[in-house]
Parts: C-alpha cells; sequence; structure tokens
C-alpha cells in the first residue's frame, strides 16, 4: 500500500474507522505529522481534535531509532531491547531525556496556550499517527491518555511494524492499521510525500477543528 500524502492516509484511515463506527471518540493527533492524518478522521467522524504530546527518545547517534519515549503528565516508556543494544548507558539517557524533556515542555505550552486540553473521562479516544516504527511514542500516548480517564483507547495508523503492533496492543484496547508489511524500512517510503510538518501547520489544524465544532 502506497499513499500519496498524510490526509490522503487519513482519508482511507477515516473510511475504516466510519465502518467501526466509534462511539462519540476524541480524535487525538501526535505532533506533528499524525495530525495532518489525524484532520480528516476527525471530520469523518464528526468528532473534536486535540494532540497527546509526546517526545522519542532517540538514540544519540541514530536519533531516528526510538529507545523510549516521553508525555505529558511524567509518562515515560522505555524500550529495554534497544536501549541494550545500542550500548547506551545511564548518563547518555538521562542527557537525552533532558533535551527532549525541555522540548515538551515547550510544546505544551505552545499548544495549549489558547486552549486547554479537551477532557477525556469516560470517552472513547482514537489516538493517531502517520506511522509507527517501534511503537514507544504512541505507547507513550496510550499511557497518557489512560492516564487522564479515557474509557476506551483505540490507536489508528496508516502503516507500523507488526512488532509494534504487538506491542501496543498491550496498552491499548484496539489497534487499526491499513498496512503492516514484513518489510518496513522507514515511514517515508510509504508516502509519495512526506513532507515535514510544521507548529503552525498544527496549530491551524486544530483552530480549524475548533471553530468547526465546540470541544465539549
Amino acid at each position: 500500500m502506497f499513499f500519496q500524502d498524510r490526509f490522503h492516509a487519513g482519508s482511507l484511515l477515516a473510511e475504516r474507522l466510519r465502518e467501526l463506527q466509534p462511539s462519540s471518540p476524541v480524535i487525538l493527533g501526535l505532533p506533528r505529522g499524525g495530525v495532518v492524518v489525524a484532520e480528516p478522521v476527525a471530520v469523518a467522524l464528526q468528532a473534536p481534535l486535540d494532540v497527546i504530546i509526546v517526545r522519542k527518545l532517540g538514540v544519540p547517534y541514530q536519533p531516528e531509532l526510538a529507545m523510549g519515549a516521553i508525555g505529558e503528565g511524567g509518562v515515560k516508556v522505555i524500550e529495554a531491547s534497544v536501549v541494550a543494544s545500542a550500548g547506551i548507558d545511564d548518563r547518555q539517557m538521562e542527557e537525552v531525556e533532558r533535551r527532549e524533556r525541555a522540548v515538551l515542555d515547550a510544546r505544551i505550552a505552545e499548544y495549549r496556550q489558547w486552549r486547554p486540553a479537551i477532557p477525556l473521562e469516560g470517552r472513547s479516544t482514537v489516538i493517531v499517527d502517520d506511522g509507527i516504527a517501534t511503537g514507544a511514542t504512541v505507547r507513550a500516548a496510550c499511557q497518557v491518555v489512560t492516564s487522564r480517564g479515557a474509557m476506551k483507547v483505540t490507536v489508528a495508523v496508516p502503516v507500523a511494524t507488526r512488532e509494534a503492533i504487538r506491542r501496543i496492543r498491550a496498552v491499548c484496547d484496539e489497534v487499526i492499521c491499513l498496512h503492516a508489511p514484513a518489510r518496513f524500512g522507514a515511514i517515508g517510503l510509504f508516502y509519495a510525500d512526506f513532507s515535514p510538518v510544521d507548529d503552525l501547520e498544527v496549530k491551524r489544524i486544530l483552530i480549524n477543528r475548533l471553530a468547526d465544532r465546540p470541544t465539549g
């Protein structure tokens, strides 16, 4: 399967979710690329859209490889197998976490400055990203959502590794994935256009959805 861009992937994901008819969900995009995928999902399901703010902890000499993730509310997920195979010591882990924690706090201030997070207690939620490699970031997001009292947590993604799906199922109620290839490579390989997404685009999408629908 090959997606034209994130919006196309989100439109296909929306079709699948519409068939499942989740009950009055809150759609939660992972900034930045996941928010672009989440937008057509929220429109199709006539659902409120918000973000779940998490940060990947990348291996120092290979930042795209996640050795863990941190999220709002002090959530932290560590990929022990990656840490061991990469030879990461406590000092390196602390340095990466300190750097990413600063970025996380800045993102929270950036995205929450004009609207508080949508309450999730007792709600059905759908966490959306543009692709999943190790699953550390999404698993951290699941923990954040669960800690905020969500009744049901669904993860919806266009493409993911089979191992990541297996791990994510342990921390959520349901995983919806359009494509889980035997050979993965990089997420961007499954998109014709995988251009970077900036904070202005994320805020534009969130403001548009806020204008279209109340958040309650």
